[in-house]
């Protein structure tokens, strides 16, 4: 053996010797639990401990002794983090599953996707169940989520009959609930499981996330461990927050060291005789007890356990000087600055954040700020009623596939804006009285990364005769049918605008973030400028559009 190999090994030895009868202990148990579990039965790998987290990463040296591989430079990298942040005890681990799992068993939301994955015999119908749940919940709070739930689920209760059904339905149904690309892929794959997969479900959280389009790692997770039982763990915002306080990790929890520790932790946890509940427990327990916040700690099944709670206790103890000397709370062995997982040095412990100095968030990138020039053209509909014209955005990108009013990118300048809107609108309608365009007020949207501010502009054509052909990707509808199409919410911010303009109304919405000439003093200068520049200038017959937009 090699002087290096040498030292490496005594390394090693060192680094193994608190955890080794933990690792083997623990590959015991779970184990056992599988084979006394009959739905268990897809759990044919075995969770790694943290000692098998640590050997599991390590590379095999040629020469080097069973168990140890790795380059010096890369041995360092991995003592960096603590095993302070990690559950190194069998009975630690088996402790945080019962008492999560009775305080789930307890106090577990009565939602109508869990009704239905415990209710539900056939798996596919199951896992169909879950799969629309998990989507819908991504970036949606679950007051939102359990009337489009429901709705969806009584529309197309099974995967065959959502793959049946058209994108336009799809958007219909999903109009309001936000990130529509969501409802598109969920089509996607269910169309993919009929006719690819033989309406079959993949069975285990691999070929989940690497046979459905838009079913990544948290999601895969959960339709396995939920719907087959598989003993996989999964990470999304609320478990992530629970995991970094209850092992005191205050790094950035989106980075790529965090993110892996962090998966590592959920999969040790995880409970081989009931993943699921375990999964939704975790979940639970971070959006119902331990939020970003204010935590309810002193509701929270696993207080015990916390390395959060136990360092608020310390600060306070040393706050208040009854704690002198040493003191026996345990800490993290490298907080010198060099661990990867503790708080970073550029942002020390503050006393008045308490547990919620963990996890401690990069600052988010604003979105970035966009305007855009829209119209409300309204005629009279051919049965009594006002239609209002819709045009179909591109099938890729924002909003894909749904309908708006006609819209252009904004101009800078209002006879520049004019002439550019009034071309957009005589694409799909056909010529139209230009001194009619009115412009009423702006709305404020924002989207995942985006900003959009749409001036809103309003035109009736009022005792003309109604347009009844237009082109493909454009549609006229009553009001009524406007409110039940696959619009988005910023188009209803934007008609609640229009609305509010008509004769006798005048309707400003605070809380849509919008604004109307109608509810300010005097009109914006852009009015102004509008009115001015078209006083002196515009006829009102429709020949004069032509030139005037040409």
């Amino acid at each position: 053996m090699t002087p290096l190999v040498s030292r490496l090994s005594r390394l090693w030895a060192i680094m193994r010797k608190p955890r080794a009868a933990v690792g083997s202990g623990h590959r015991r148990q779970a184990a056992s639990q599988e084979g006394r579990q009959k739905h268990a039965k897809s759990n044919s790998q075995a969770k790694p401990s943290a000692c098998d987290a640590y050997a599991g990463m390590i590379p095999k040296c040629p020469g080097a002794p069973a168990g140890l591989a790795r380059q010096p430079e890369e041995v360092v990298l991995q003592a960096s983090v603590s095993p302070y942040h990690l559950f190194r005890d069998v009975a630690e681990v088996t402790a945080f599953r019962r008492s999560l799992l009775s305080w789930y068993d307890q106090e577990k939301r009565d939602l109508p996707w869990r009704r239905r994955a415990e209710d539900e015999v056939d798996p596919d119908r199951r896992a169909y169940a879950v799969w629309v749940s998990e989507v819908m919940l991504q970036q949606t709070q679950v007051a939102t989520v359990i009337n489009y739930y429901t709705g969806w689920m009584q529309k197309w209760p099974t995967l065959q009959d959502l793959a049946s059904a058209s994108l336009e339905e799809v958007n219909q149904l999903w109009a309001g609930l936000g990130y529509y690309s969501r409802g598109r892929r969920l089509q996607e794959g269910a169309r993919k499981v009929v006719e690819e997969l033989g309406g079959h479900m993949p069975r285990t959280a691999e070929t989940l996330q690497q046979l459905l389009p838009g079913v990544g790692r948290y999601t895969a997770g959960a339709i396995a461990s939920i719907a087959f039982g598989q003993a996989t763990g999964v990470v999304d915002g609320n478990v992530a927050r629970v995991l970094c306080r209850v092992r005191a990790i205050g790094a950035d929890p989106s980075s790529t060291l965090v993110s892996q520790r962090l998966w590592g932790l959920a999969q040790q946890l995880v409970d081989p005789a009931r993943p699921g509940d375990f999964n939704q427990a975790a979940m639970e327990l971070g959006a119902t007890v331990c939020t970003p916040q204010r935590p309810l700690c002193s509701q929270c099944p696993v207080q015990s356990l916390c390395r959060a709670r136990q360092r608020v206790e310390r600060e306070q103890l040393l706050a208040s000087r009854s704690l002198s000397g040493n003191p026996d709370v345990e800490e993290c062995a490298l907080n010198t600055g060099q661990c990867q997982l503790c708080l970073p040095a550029s942002e020390p412990w503050d006393q008045t954040l308490g547990v919620v100095n963990f996890p401690r968030k990069a600052s988010r990138k604003p979105p970035r700020e966009e305007s855009s020039a829209t119209c409300v053209v309204e005629q009279p509909g051919a049965l009594g009623g006002a239609q209002i014209l819709l045009v179909q955005r591109p099938n890729s990108g924002l909003l894909a596939g749904l309908w708006e009013f006609p819209s252009v990118t904004w101009e800078p300048s209002e006879q520049l804006q004019r002439k550019a809107l009034l071309q957009e609108l005589q694409r799909w309608a056909g010529p139209l009285p230009a001194t009619r365009l009115r412009h009423l007020g702006e709305v404020v949207h924002t989207f995942s990364h985006i900003k959009l501010t749409y001036q809103v502009y309003g035109l009736a054509l009022e005792g003309q005769t109604p347009v009844t052909t237009v082109p493909a990707g454009a549609r006229w509808l009553t009001q009524e049918e406007f409110h039940t199409a696959a619009v988005s919410t910023a188009m209803k911010k934007v008609f609640r605008v229009y609305q509010g303009q008509q004769p006798g109304t005048c309707k400003g919405s605070k809380r849509s973030q919008v604004s109307s000439p109608c509810s300010r003093k005097k009109p914006c200068m852009g009015q102004q400028v509008l009115d001015n520049f078209f006083r002196p200038h515009i006829s009102t017959d429709a020949s004069n559009l032509n030139s005037a937009a040409q």
